[in-house]
């Protein structure tokens, strides 16, 4: 078990944060609740210290805090003003700072009237929406958290990956805890698949009882405060129906990776008799599941994934795909059992090639669907993602998609099981755990 109080490090996010350092920009951190921005934000201020910068320049509000409950904006002001040494460049931090009402405007007058660099959490989308780039267009950076990838879960606990040769010749990869004891590779990662990446569970340990306490305690503060408070707050009454929030919940956990469209999630809800409880009369309106929806996509609970017709060279309005921002709060919500594993293992490849820093879509190619077009300024992937490569029928349906593009680009299909082939005519067949792994 780690240490609870200790810092651990995400130097993914860090790096980007030091990168940004004492540039005119605001560094606003965006993410789900209980992802790592607050200490996102405890490790850049050490980094500050650690290279020379004194404690009183350095400013840490946080406003889940009961010293700044209901704070206006002009306190807020007020309080960093009293708190900024003349003639001293302040770095300023504040955590969820989107509690305080026109917090923007206050942003805004430090980058104007202070010698100061500014660091911002926020969990949710709304506050980069437009009313927000109105007052600091051009003048922010976002920095997107996401939780633990699987080489960090294995740094959160612990554990390292040695190399040995097997009996074949082959590398063979196995994981040491800090005791010494040994675990199979595939063995952590289902662990990993089970319980998912909130950096909570390293403290909690690989304990289902308490990680369901924890993933009720994020999904609970999502839902009820960042979804149906934040509503109230804005003096909108659209979202204000807390079971068909929590039917909309389940119905997208539940078909992760699957073409859905918002209309067809009202009329799906009332067919299955989801929402027989006496208060709903007919089905939802779509503009009201869209309202619902665009709320959880706000939350950064959901990510919804666009199609892009290869062909065309063109983006789709048809039925999108959406992934839950964590597998562990999929589990909490559904319960622990192995179900549909390949459009689980999508959502982890899917998060994983936002962290890498890919944008990203679904690939239509005529008839046929590639999971993932993954592009960079100067590269471009196309992934298929299966549990196993052993059949041949499957092999084939992976396989055809892929023959079809009419690109050099490389073409990747991950899986648990490649089988005895690594390339099948130039396009490359990984182990899913290996890719997960590469620096």
């Amino acid at each position: 078990m780690i240490d609870t109080h200790e810092l651990k490090k995400r130097d993914l996010y860090l790096n980007k944060l030091i990168a940004f350092k004492d540039t005119e920009p605001v560094k606003v951190i965006t993410g789900i609740r209980r992802c790592g921005k607050s200490s996102l934000l405890k490790l850049m201020a050490d980094h500050l210290k650690e290279n020379g910068i004194a404690d009183e320049q350095i400013l840490e509000m946080n406003f889940e805090s009961y010293d700044f409950r209901n704070m206006s904006s002009d306190e807020f002001y007020a309080y960093v003003k009293q708190h900024t040494i003349p003639n001293k460049r302040m770095y300023l931090f504040f955590d969820e700072v989107q509690r305080i009402p026109g917090w923007e405007n206050a942003v805004n007058s430090f980058r104007v009237d202070f010698n100061c660099d500014i660091y911002v959490t926020g969990s949710n989308a709304y506050m980069l929406s437009s009313e927000y780039a109105t007052y600091l267009s051009g003048r922010c950076v976002e920095i997107k958290v996401l939780p633990l990838s699987f080489t960090e879960f294995l740094y959160f606990f612990g554990f390292e990956i040695k190399e040995s040769k097997s009996a074949l010749g082959g590398i063979r990869k196995q994981i040491f805890d800090k005791n010494g004891d040994i675990y199979e590779m595939n063995d952590v990662f289902i662990a990993y698949m089970r319980f998912g990446g909130m950096p909570g569970i390293a403290d909690v340990g690989l304990d289902q009882e308490k990680s369901l306490v924890l993933l009720e305690g994020i999904y609970s503060t999502v839902i009820m405060r960042d979804i149906l408070e934040r509503e109230n707050r804005r003096g909108q009454k659209q979202i204000s129906d807390p079971i068909l929030l929590k039917k909309i919940v389940m119905f997208l956990a539940d078909n992760i990776g699957s073409n859905i469209s918002v209309s067809s999630i009202g009329n799906t809800l009332v067919n299955e008799g989801l929402l027989e409880d006496g208060r709903h009369k007919g089905t939802p309106s779509a503009h009201t599941v869209q309202a619902y929806v665009n709320a959880l996509l706000e939350s950064y609970f959901f990510y919804e994934i666009k199609r892009f017709d290869i062909k065309g060279k063109e983006y789709l309005r048809t039925l999108g795909k959406y992934y839950i921002v964590d597998i562990g709060l999929r589990n909490f919500l559904l319960g622990f059992r192995d179900r549909d594993i390949g459009h689980a293992l999508e959502n982890v490849v899917f998060f994983e090639l936002l962290r890498r820093g890919y944008d990203v879509s679904i690939g239509k190619v005529d008839n046929l669907e590639v999971d993932f077009i993954a592009v960079k300024p100067d590269t471009k992937l196309y992934i298929q993602v299966t549990e196993s490569m052993t059949s041949e029928d499957v092999r084939q349906r992976e396989l055809k998609p892929l023959q079809k593009i009419p690109d050099n680009y490389e073409k990747i299909v991950l899986s648990m099981n490649t089988g005895m082939e690594n390339s099948y005519e130039g396009i490359k067949s990984v182990n899913l755990i290996d890719w997960l792994i590469m620096e």
